[in-house]
């Protein structure tokens, strides 16, 4: 079980996380990124990290423009778990080029 970030904990894990934004119960990001292939190809390797994490993002994909979406459901909105796989996120979109 996580333990549900208070509103001080969420603004600053955001400052840490360029991008990455405030949706209710939730933190997106959309990335734009070279073409298609690069698209997918970081949505695969967030796949893989997803699975290790046992936490997993929406993500919607429009040709190179990914966006993510991260909230820990089962707790009912957001945990270390998101702000963790956000970083994770970042660092796969930076190597990427977006």
């Amino acid at each position: 079980m996580a333990a549900l970030l208070d509103d001080d904990a969420v603004r600053t894990a955001l400052q840490d996380l360029p991008g990455w934004e405030r949706d209710g119960d939730s933190i997106v990001r959309t990335v734009q990124l070279s073409d298609f292939v690069t698209a997918i190809g970081v949505v695969d390797r967030v796949a893989e990290d997803a699975e290790s994490a046992e936490h997993h993002p929406d993500i919607d994909i429009r040709y190179n423009t990914v966006t993510f979406r991260l909230s820990t459901h089962s707790e009912g909105g957001l945990t270390a778990k998101d702000t963790d796989l956000a970083a994770t996120i970042s660092q796969r979109v930076a190597a990427a080029g977006g």
